[in-house]
């Protein structure tokens, strides 16, 4: 008599977004450069706009 445990497919999971990105070198690669550009990028617009304009 067969085992209803064994019988049974086994699925594979896929991994989790957040897993594929922490083992992708390049993408973190990427996203080290990238965000604190646009960050840097960001705050340097914010402080050009705050200065007052000369009368």
């Amino acid at each position: 008599m067969a085992d209803p445990v064994q019988t049974a497919p086994i699925e594979e999971e896929r991994p989790h977004i957040m897993q594929q990105v922490l083992e992708n070198p390049f993408l973190l690669l990427f996203l080290g450069v990238a965000m604190p550009t646009v960050i840097y990028i960001v705050w340097g617009v914010m402080e050009i706009v705050g200065i007052p304009i000369a009368k």
